[in-house]
């Protein structure tokens, strides 16, 4: 029986079984389970399960597994279940005391803030998108690598290389149309449709109060509220409209009545939030310099524990909408290079074997940008070491503030974040995360690691 396969029953048995699972997702990193009834999971006994890195009871029961692993333990679950991924159970057959947990897991979620509901649903929203933007933002990086290094665009290889690269951005509003109808329980093509309007050429040739239409404006932030809007039309003209003609009518009426509303109030309304966004981050950046780059890289670790990060997401696209780039995203890199720093240096002091085998099978991906395996398997739950590697992290934000450094790409991070660096700025980005490698080495070597420290791990 195969590692992944061991893993995957391990976890079903420490979850009340595969019969407890409502629904089954996942992300880079962590296997997403959706249970009918909480109180059955043992959490306690799930963190003892050999290959898991660490363990979130949010809205749903994130378990941190590692990239790769994540995709093969799900695999199996799947298997084990019955359910496709992303795929909820039917509620048909649910005994009382399942509907009654049912209705304690939506009580709960009604008392969670809605600023945390706002961005669980943004990471539902985008969540999904990551694999394609990171695909994407790697070819399209590579392709721009090469032709600063002189090849000739107009290649044929090097075209299909740029038109590989740029597809998911081209139509990322009719991506995240789709998505966001899909979150809110709506038609995901009307979703689609929402965001293709706002993004549809053909808006320059319109005039609105007294002047033509720019076509994406608003961004991604008028697509989401567009996606949104589209869902809760569809919902209400359906409860009126006979079943015979439901199909034709309103999907009609729910594309006429947003489509108006998006153009004459959804597009001004939002060009104004996306461009206050972006002035304020540019502005952040500006006064704030070297101060700011710490400020955001130091706290950026906090937001990945409790899955905030995700969030950030349509900023980072907004910003690559609107300008191009996003200065954000390389100061926020430096998060995982404290971490892997820390890593390093506990892996240097440490005798305990347990800790010194999680380091050595994470650390390689901690390069690559994935940290989640560092943070949950090591600095988070020795603690100490956590607050170091943000101080290391803090470092290269600083740095990476002060030289502008900037991305034309999203979905990677640490070493794999380099070809999608701006302006042929690779050594600089790579000078920052020496900067944050070393100083989380430094801070957590003479600061944040005893060896007792390792007892509990």
């Amino acid at each position: 029986m195969k590692k992944e396969e061991v893993l995957a029953r391990d976890i079903l048995a420490q979850v009340g079984g595969k019969e407890n699972i409502r629904q089954l997702a996942h992300c880079m990193t962590r296997v997403r389970l959706t249970l009918k009834d909480t109180t059955k999971a043992n959490l306690v006994e799930l963190k003892k399960i050999d290959g898991v890195m660490g363990v979130i009871d949010d809205d749903t029961l994130q378990i941190v597994v590692g990239p790769g692993t994540v995709n093969r333990v799900a695999d199996y679950m799947s298997q084990e279940t019955g359910l496709a991924i992303g795929e909820e159970a039917l509620d048909e057959n649910l005994t009382l005391e399942e509907r009654a947990a049912l209705e304690r897991q939506k009580v709960k979620e009604k008392q969670k803030s809605p600023f945390k509901r706002f961005l669980r649903r943004l990471g539902n929203i985008f969540i999904p998108l990551i694999p394609g933007l990171v695909a994407s933002g790697i070819i399209n990086g590579a392709a721009n690598f090469a032709v600063n290094a002189g090849v000739d665009r107009t290649e044929t290889w090097m075209q299909i290389l740029l038109v590989l690269g740029s597809t998911v951005f081209a139509y990322l509003a009719i991506l995240v149309g789709w998505n966001t109808a899909k979150e809110f329980g709506g038609t995901p093509v009307l979703g689609a449709i929402a965001g293709g309007i706002l993004f549809n050429p053909l808006l320059a040739d319109i005039v609105i109060y007294g002047e033509p239409l720019v076509v994406g404006r608003g961004g991604l932030f008028g697509v989401i509220f567009a996606g949104w809007l589209m869902t809760y039309i569809e919902k209400h003209i359906r409860r009126f409209m006979p079943v015979s003609i439901d199909i034709i009518f309103t999907p009609l009426f729910t594309v006429l009545i947003v489509g108006f509303t998006a153009l004459y109030a959804i597009m001004p309304v939002a060009g104004l939030l996306s461009d206050g966004i972006m002035r304020g981050i540019n502005a952040t950046l500006e006064v704030g310099g070297p101060v700011a780059g710490a400020l955001l890289a130091g706290f950026f670790l906090p937001l990945v524990m409790v899955g905030l990060h995700h969030g950030l997401t349509p900023i980072h696209l907004e910003l690559l909408n609107t300008v191009g780039t996003t200065a954000l995203l390389p100061i926020l890199a430096m998060a995982g290079a404290g971490q892997v720093g820390a890593a390093l240096a506990i892996f240097v002091k440490t005798r305990n074997p347990r800790l010194r085998n999680i380091i050595k099978g994470a650390i390689p991906v901690g390069f690559l940008g994935i940290g989640e395996p560092l943070l949950y398997g090591v600095t988070l739950p020795l603690g100490r070491p956590f607050l170091t590697a943000c101080l290391g992290a803090a470092v290269g934000g600083a740095f990476q503030a002060t030289m502008k450094t900037a991305a034309l790409g999203i979905g990677v991070s640490g070493l794999s974040l380099t070809p999608l660096i701006d302006n042929g700025m690779y050594l600089t980005y790579i000078g920052g995360l020496l900067i944050s490698y070393t100083a989380g080495f430094l801070f957590t070597y003479f600061f944040g690691f005893k060896e007792e420290m390792a007892d509990g791990i």
